[in-house]
């Protein structure tokens, strides 16, 4: 009987010591509750996000070389979508008029040094004198005679320097009912790169 008495007596001061520890840990710990949401988060993976990519000039997907002019050239397409040239990240957006003899004076009178970009967007086969065309032939151009109704073209050109020969300098898509993106018109076109500065 004396033993078992003792066995009780040290069982009670465990537990009461275990309590007492238990309580003092607990006083010390900061009180906050954890939200069940939070708690199924500590449960999942950690996702790894990309950062967001940095914005190019002209759209471009990668920068060009320190010492170049960012440029892009895109067609019309439908009755819509203008004509838009991006140089150095300056917009210019081309609406669809008669600029046949604005461009024989300006490409006349354009000093040496000048880089010439061009679009089309309804419509360059009709709109465009053969003057016009006659320059732009001068400049280089391959397809500035084969342009027919609505199709789409796009040029870059230097007058009194070469561009560098790994660039694309022209594109052009005719109008065709089996495969055209509108209602009467082909897709719109686009040419894109860098130009170094010491060219010009």
């Amino acid at each position: 009987p004396f033993t078992g008495l003792v066995r009780l007596t040290g069982l009670l001061v465990t537990s009461l010591a275990a309590w007492y520890l238990g309580f003092f840990i607990a006083a010390q710990v900061p009180q906050r509750t954890i939200s069940t949401a939070e708690f199924q988060g500590i449960r999942k993976k950690p996702v790894l996000r990309a950062p967001v990519p940095r914005r190019q000039k002209c759209d471009h997907w990668t920068p060009c070389p320190a010492g170049n002019y960012a440029y892009r050239i895109l067609s019309g397409g439908g009755k819509g979508k203008m004509a838009k040239i991006c140089f150095e990240d300056e917009l210019y957006v081309i609406y669809p008029t008669d600029h046949s003899g604005e461009m024989v004076s300006f490409l006349r009178n354009a000093p040496d040094g000048t880089l010439l970009l061009m679009a089309t967007h309804d419509d360059g086969s009709t709109l465009l004198k053969n003057d016009a065309k006659k320059l732009v032939e001068e400049l280089g151009s391959k397809e500035i005679m084969n342009i027919k109704f609505r199709s789409s073209w796009v040029f870059i050109a230097a007058k009194g320097f070469k561009l560098p020969d790994d660039i694309q300098k022209e594109k052009i898509n005719h109008s065709d009912r089996k495969t055209n993106r509108y209602n009467g018109w082909p897709a719109e076109i686009q040419i894109e790169g860098c130009i170094p500065r010491n060219l010009i």
